[in-house]
C-alpha cells in the first residue's frame, strides 16, 4: 500500500520540487500543506491543504482533519515554522517526530540559546534585549564585538555585526525598522519587540547537514564555507563536501551538533546546523529541525544516488533506512549573492558560466522584473551555481570562476521584493 507524506511548505518555498521529485521516485504520495495553496497548484497538480503557519495551533488543527480522509505516514516541515505545525500535528496524529518543544526551542534564537545554556553546549555569550535598547546597556553584558539578531528569522535575515557603540546603536535601529514593518509585525508581535545580542566569534565556519533517527544524529554531510563570513552582514556564498577540516576537527564539530541536538530535544527529522571554528573548538551558531535552504541540497548526492530529499522522505514514512556514505567526488554550491537593491533587468553570462569545467549547472533563481533587497533586509538569493570535482579545491576554484562570469543588470530603484526560503 501507497503511503502518504504530508510536506510543509511556504509558497515561496524553492524546495518544493526536489521533494516532490523524491516522493515520485519513492512512489511515495504527496499531500502539500501550504499557506497559498493556490501558488502551490502551480507546481503540484495533486492534492494541497491551506494552512496558516503564522497560527501553529490552528494549522496543526488543519492537518489533523485532514488525516480523517486522507491517512498521513509521516511529515517533513521545510522551514522552522513548518517544523512547528509538523510538531504539534505528529504529536495529535501519534506521528513519530520531534516534539513541539523542541521545534519551538530551534525556531526561537533565545530559546535555543537558553537551551543550549542548560546543556552547557559551546555558544557565544548571549543576552535578550528590547528592541529600543540602546548600544550602552548592550556593552555592558555583552561583550564587543556584539552580532544583534531577530529572534525568528532566518538566512541571516537581519544579522548584523557591530563592533562600537555608534555602529550597534545604527545595526539596532536598523533591525528595528525591519522587524516593525507592516510585513512582519503583524504577525510577530512578541518577537518583533526583542533583539538577541551575542559576542562575534572569530573562526571558519562549517555547516553540518544530518538526520536524527531515534534520537541520535546521523550527520550525512560537513560543509566548509571558504569565504570569510566577518560581518558587518553574514551572506553566504559557497559550500564545499567532503570538509578539509582534519579529521579531529570534523569529528569534534559533528559531536559538538550532536550535543546541540539532544540539548534542544529533537528525537526525528532533518537538521541544519552551523558552528564557528574557535580556538577552544566548535561553538554553536545556529541549529534548525529542517534540512538546507535554497536549493543547497542540489550539492549532495551518496553513494546510493538517493538525494538528502529521499534520505529525509524515506525516514519520515517509515521506508527502509541506512545512513549511506556521500559520493567520493567532491561537489559544491555557490549562492549568488545580490550585489546591490533594485530592479534585476537582465542576467548575463549563464551559458558561459555553465561551461566552465566542473560546473554540472547554473540556475537564475530571480525574474526580470524582481525587485532585489539585499541582506540584511532581504531572504534571497539571485540564485544557484553546482560544482563536482575531484576535490574539493577544484569545485571552490569552478564555483568562484564561474561566478566571475556572471553579470546581472540591476536598476537603480529600490523597492520590497519577496522572499524564498
Amino acid at each position: 500500500m501507497s503511503r502518504r507524506l504530508l510536506l510543509l511548505a511556504s509558497k515561496t518555498s524553492y524546495r518544493i520540487e526536489d521533494f516532490l521529485a523524491a516522493a515520485a521516485e519513492l512512489g511515495v504520495e504527496v499531500l502539500v500543506g501550504s499557506d497559498q495553496c493556490r501558488k502551490v497548484a502551480e507546481i503540484w497538480k495533486g492534492d494541497n491543504l491551506a494552512l496558516d503557519f503564522f497560527r501553529p495551533e490552528e494549522a496543526a488543527e488543519e492537518v489533523v482533519r485532514a488525516a480523517d480522509t486522507r491517512p498521513i505516514d509521516g511529515i517533513v516541515p521545510v522551514g522552522e515554522p513548518q517544523a512547528v505545525v509538523a510538531a504539534l500535528a505528529a504529536r495529535r496524529l501519534g506521528i513519530p517526530f520531534n516534539p513541539p518543544e523542541a521545534a519551538l526551542a530551534a525556531r526561537d534564537k533565545a530559546r535555543m540559546r537558553e537551551a543550549l545554556a542548560r546543556a552547557d553546549v559551546p555558544q557565544p555569550s548571549f543576552r535578550v534585549f528590547p528592541i529600543d535598547v540602546k548600544a550602552p546597556d548592550v556593552l555592558a553584558l555583552v561583550h564587543p564585538p556584539v552580532v544583534v539578531k531577530p529572534l525568528l528569522l532566518s538566512g541571516s535575515r537581519g544579522v548584523i555585526r557591530a563592533d562600537d557603540g555608534p555602529a550597534l546603536d545604527a545595526a539596532i535601529q536598523r533591525l528595528a525598522a525591519l522587524l516593525t514593518s507592516r510585513e512582519l509585525f503583524k504577525h510577530r508581535e512578541r518577537e518583533a519587540r526583542l533583539l538577541l545580542a551575542e559576542s562575534f566569534v572569530p573562526g571558519d565556519e562549517v555547516a553540518v547537514e544530518g538526520l536524527v533517527v531515534d534520537g541520535r544524529l546521523e550527520v550525512l554531510a560537513i560543509f566548509d564555507k571558504p569565504d570569510p563570513l566577518e560581518g558587518p552582514y553574514f551572506e553566504e556564498t559557497i559550500y564545499v563536501t567532503p570538509s578539509r577540516k582534519p579529521s579531529g576537527v570534523r569529528d569534534a564539530i559533528a559531536r559538538t551538533t550532536a550535543r546541540a541536538v539532544a540539548a534542544l530535544g529533537a528525537v526525528g527529522g532533518p537538521v541544519h546546523a552551523e558552528l564557528r571554528l574557535a580556538a577552544s573548538g566548535p561553538v554553536v551558531i545556529e541549529v534548525a529541525l529542517r534540512t538546507i535552504g535554497g536549493l543547497c541540497s542540489r550539492a549532495l548526492r551518496f553513494e546510493t544516488g538517493a538525494s538528502l530529499e529521499e534520505l529525509v522522505i524515506r525516514h519520515a514514512v517509515g521506508l527502509p533506512w541506512e545512513r549511506p556514505a556521500h559520493e567520493r567526488r567532491a561537489s559544491g554550491v555557490m549562492m549568488i549573492p545580490i550585489p546591490r537593491a533594485g530592479t534585476l533587468k537582465a542576467a548575463r553570462g549563464v551559458e558561459a558560466a555553465r561551461g566552465v569545467e566542473g560546473i554540472e549547472d547554473v540556475v537564475i533563481a530571480i525574474d526580470p522584473g524582481r525587485v532585489l533587497v539585499p541582506l540584511p533586509e532581504g531572504n534571497e538569493y539571485l540564485g544557484f551555481i553546482f560544482a563536482r570535482g575531484s576535490e574539493p579545491s577544484q569545485v571552490e576554484a569552478a564555483l568562484r570562476a564561474a561566478h566571475r562570469e556572471l553579470s546581472f543588470e540591476i536598476a537603480p530603484v529600490v523597492g520590497r521584493g519577496g522572499g524564498r526560503t
